[in-house]
């Protein structure tokens, strides 16, 4: 059956605050699901005994034992469960084992994470010397003439220096590079990649990206944002059979770690076409709820019409679009120059006039719109849009949402509560960029940045994810950047701009309920509730009781999605 989305509510758009959402999963929301879930009676398809039971509904909302019939959770607590199993009831005894609500992933490039997966990695190349060999050894390995792709390098780890096609033309004589930056906003290409993709120093620049040239105007091999498009489509795309491959490789990934629903936030339908081809084939195990290119709004309509919006394993009914570009790359849009690179503020991916009339096209077809904003302007620019949109549209549970917010002026924080605009964020990137984002922007600019503690004390609605393969799809290491925001580089010990972290109990409720509340699922997902899909996870820590520095340390034993084990 194909999902529907919340009816349009009078009297404008929802403004709800976090402690309203926290009444709404643990009493309006729970209760709903229950009455719809009423027809379920019998014996337990399943029990799960004596767990120490997280269920999501408030910072120390416990219980200790899940009844499951179906897809669904049918009964919680003891006394309940107990009530309900009969002879063909199976009972899983935990063991005191500690059990969340399954994770949601609100933003993920799935299946060019997942492709990733079988590629080199030049993420912790300490230096320019180990990145050359790893490429070196990686072209050797390939067949003549392929393309050796992946790498999610980070030229901050030695010092800033950026690549140079120079670096690598000598041991990639044969082999046609294209190794993306850990941001996946900027390319280092060789010459043969380079002459592939038809790129030299007659090439025009590209709107909304940049070729870096050197003072002769050659190209250097880097290529940024809408520029990476030429090299696209040189590549040419991987058969369907190769995609699926992939795709698969991700979901057995992701439900290791925990997470029982994605959000792929894309500027292509190649996630999306890979994952409807799966579920014709059965369920996916992982649930899917696809942000599809805004550009492209109407197609999605015309999609939803003659098919509707999916169901609980794939769905879709939403738009993404890219505004501005990234930090690490100097594409991310601010109102100032960057510290270390006075000649530019950023760049603009997406046309204003653009941006404006597809978002009002597409809310006021009904599907949900997100936009990547990362830049105080940006964010600016797309917080003005959306107030526009949402006055000239007129009132509706529209749910926009801004990804990665990270740079913000002081005045921005409180318009996401105040416009009702979901902050999607990426705890990681905080303890990631925060080893280097001073050389940037600046003390002065990073007072706002990465302001989690700030937007989840506004009361607007934050929901926490990854940017996988930007950072690890790993939701423990999301926590713990959240509660800790210690860099990477063993900095921060005490935390980087400490007044921003959150608690525990903030950052899960973040990544179960606001992730629901995010995806329109709030009703199906991101609570242990009669009446709710029975997605959890069972760890062999108590989140709670453990020191959050050894959040990362603790592992998942099974993964329950749709009432079955899907890992462990």
């Amino acid at each position: 059956m194909a999902r529907r989305e919340p009816a349009a509510q009078a009297g404008g758009q929802v403004m709800l605050g976090r402690r309203t959402l926290l009444a709404l999963a643990g009493g309006t929301a729970a209760a709903a699901a229950t009455r719809a879930f009423a027809h379920a009676e019998g014996d337990l398809d399943a029990a799960y005994i004596n767990a120490t039971v997280w269920t999501g509904a408030g910072p120390t909302a416990r219980t200790d034992a899940i009844g499951v019939i179906g897809d669904r959770i049918a009964a919680i607590g003891a006394d309940a469960v107990r009530a309900r199993t009969g002879k063909r009831t199976q009972i899983v005894d935990l063991a005191g084992a500690f059990v969340t609500p399954g994770f949601i992933d609100p933003h993920v490039h799935f299946v060019t994470a997942s492709t990733m997966l079988s590629q080199p990695s030049l993420r912790d190349a300490a230096n320019p010397q180990e990145f050359v060999a790893r490429i070196a050894a990686a072209a050797k390995a390939l067949p003549k003439g392929q393309w050796l792709e992946g790498g999610n390098w980070d030229q901050d780890r030695w010092g800033g220096e950026m690549p140079h096609k120079d670096w690598i033309d000598a041991v990639t004589p044969d082999t046609p590079v294209a190794v993306i930056r850990y941001d996946l906003h900027m390319l280092l290409l060789n010459s043969l990649a380079l002459k592939l993709a038809g790129i030299d120093r007659n090439t025009p620049d590209v709107p909304g990206g940049v070729i870096e040239r050197d003072a002769k105007g050659e190209p250097t091999g880097i290529v940024k944002d809408a520029a990476k498009d030429l090299v696209v489509r040189a590549i040419g795309a991987p058969s369907e059979t190769q995609i699926d491959a992939a795709t698969r490789k991700g979901i057995e990934l992701a439900l290791s770690k925990g997470v029982t629903q994605v959000h792929p936030t894309e500027l292509e339908t190649i996630s999306f076409d890979s994952t409807r081809r799966l579920r014709a084939l059965g369920e996916t195990g992982l649930r899917f709820r696809h942000y599809l290119p805004l550009k492209d709004w109407e197609a999605q309509v015309a999609l939803i019409a003659e098919q509707g919006r999916g169901d609980d394993w794939v769905q879709w009914g939403a738009c993404k679009v890219v505004f501005d570009g990234s930090l690490g790359s100097r594409t991310a849009r601010f109102y100032e120059p960057y510290s270390d690179d006075p000649t530019t503020r950023g760049i603009v991916v997406t046309d204003p006039a653009d941006l404006r009339r597809w978002i009002e096209g597409a809310d006021k077809a009904g599907l949900q719109v997100t936009a990547h904003a990362i830049g105080d302007e940006a964010n600016d620019i797309v917080l003005d849009t959306m107030a526009a949109v949402a006055k000239a549209n007129g009132p509706r549970d529209r749910r926009f949402r801004i990804e990665h917010v990270q740079h913000m002026k002081p005045h921005a924080i409180g318009r996401f509560r105040e416009q009702g605009i979901i902050a999607s964020v990426q705890p990681y990137h905080a303890i990631d960029d925060g080893r280097w984002a001073v050389r940037r922007i600046g003390e002065e600019r990073l007072k706002t940045s990465f302001a989690y503690g700030s937007l989840v004390g506004s009361g607007a609605h934050v929901c926490m994810g990854s940017d996988w393969p930007v950072a690890p799809i790993d939701p423990l290491t999301g926590l713990d950047a959240a509660v800790n925001r210690e860099t990477l580089d063993g900095q921060n010990p005490q935390g980087w701009h400490p007044e921003q972290r959150v608690t525990l109990a903030q950052a899960m409720h973040c990544y179960t309920q606001e992730g629901a509340f995010a995806g329109f699922n709030e009703t199906r997902l991101g609570l242990i509730a009669a009446g709710f899909l029975a997605d959890f996870v069972v760890w062999d820590s108590d989140l709670f009781a453990i020191d959050s520095h050894l959040l990362v340390k603790a592992k998942v034993l099974k993964t329950v999605v749709g009432g079955i084990v899907r890992f462990g």
